[in-house]
């Protein structure tokens, strides 16, 4: 008897391993074509190779799971764990089909970033677009990982159970919710307004908390600006939209800049537009759109001179500047008409009586002759060595 009623169990088992061979079969078959499609298609073409890096594994993951999970609802013999076993294929699935298109969705979307080169002169257009797409992303990851963990939930039948209940006190649970992540919601809704409101873009020049640096990443919560010496300033997204900051490539990147000279009175103005000029000459950095130089200031002992001068972008003029006024600054040394001199005029003490009225006070002591000497030890002017 035991053997007549393992005859048919065991044809179960032989059923099942005949479709779960077919599946894996059909599976494999799959796999190969699409494969060696693929193949074919990037001897010719450079995006398949991407494709192939991004979602070879996921795909031949999620092949292999659905043919399991076909042939166990299909051919799988009659126990008890059965359940188990289709429920756990059910839920790899649905986390496998969740990497598989989260990983087409990036492929595509990184495709459409290669189009928008941000390493060319004019790339106000490639940053816009590099910056959307970004946020565009990390929004598909977020979505498609929010929905996988929802209709994975929904396979427990107590989750089932209790949806409309769940469904009818939304309402309630969202306003709990906002109210509990009030500053991490204020931070994304500020992250989805900057990338699509264009206020800033990836590797725009900006001025942060008085420090310069350029827009390295923006997130859906913050912000990444790579500051000049290295460093990195993160700050949450709601600070671009609740400060003011200076933003250097908002149109075009090109940028005005200025040198300033506080020089005697005696600087010859033209010979040294005349030296700006051949300076400008020899400077291969400048761009020949402006160069002005004036006297802005003048009071005192100093005139104060500005140079105004024109670069592609804000490091070249940082260059600029610093060729400008290193060249100039010999200049000056050369004419040495021009450095900035203090000025003392030495007047000849009137003598004083020996005697005064009383009438007349004359300052710190007064009153006699001992106290007028001693009022000279205090008053009485230093002496000032003459340069020529």
């Amino acid at each position: 008897m035991p053997e007549l009623n393992s005859m048919p169990e065991l044809k179960q088992w032989l059923d099942f391993a005949v479709v779960l061979g077919i599946a894996l079969g059909v599976a494999l078959v799959v796999i190969v074509v699409v494969a060696t499609v693929a193949r074919v298609t990037a001897r010719r073409r450079e995006w398949p190779k991407a494709l192939i890096s991004q979602a070879r594994h996921p795909f031949r993951l999620f092949a292999v799971v659905i043919a399991l999970w076909a042939s166990t609802q299909v051919a799988f013999p009659e126990r008890e764990w059965v359940p188990g076993i289709t429920h756990g294929l059910r839920i790899a699935a649905i986390a496998l089909g969740a990497w598989f298109v989260g990983a087409l969705l990036s492929f595509a979307i990184g495709q459409a970033q290669k189009r928008y080169r941000t390493d060319v002169a004019d790339n106000k257009v490639a940053r816009r677009m590099q910056t959307q797409l970004a946020i565009v992303r990390r929004l598909a990851m977020v979505v498609i990982a929010i929905l996988a963990i929802g209709a994975i939930l929904l396979t427990f039948p107590g989750v089932q159970a209790v949806g409309t209940s769940v469904f009818a006190s939304a309402g309630l649970v969202s306003i709990i919710a906002g109210l509990a992540a009030q500053s991490t919601l204020a931070n994304v809704f500020a992250g989805v307004q900057l990338a699509f409101s264009d206020a800033i873009r990836v590797d725009d020049v900006v001025i942060v908390e008085n420090e310069w640096g350029k827009i390295e990443e923006i997130t859906l919560t913050y912000v990444v600006v790579h500051i000049w010496d290295d460093r990195r300033v993160v700050l949450p997204s709601t600070w671009f939209t609740s400060k003011p900051f200076q933003n250097w490539t908002r149109n075009t990147s090109e940028l005005l800049g200025s040198i300033e000279f506080d020089l005697d009175w005696h600087v010859n103005i033209v010979d040294m537009r005349d030296e700006l000029d051949r300076v400008l000459a020899r400077a291969t950095i400048w761009d020949g759109r402006a160069s002005v130089l004036q006297v802005t200031d003048a009071v005192g002992g100093l005139v104060r001179v500005r140079i105004l001068v024109t670069a592609v972008d804000a490091p070249t003029l940082f260059d600029l500047r610093c060729f400008i006024r290193e060249e100039l600054v010999g200049w000056i040394q050369r004419q040495s008409s021009g450095l900035p001199r203090q000025r003392v005029e030495l007047v000849e003490a009137v003598p004083q009586s020996k005697s005064r009225p009383k009438t007349e006070p004359i300052g710190l002591f007064t009153g006699d002759i001992e106290a007028e000497q001693r009022a000279a030890q205090f008053t009485s002017s230093i002496p000032i060595q003459r340069i020529d």
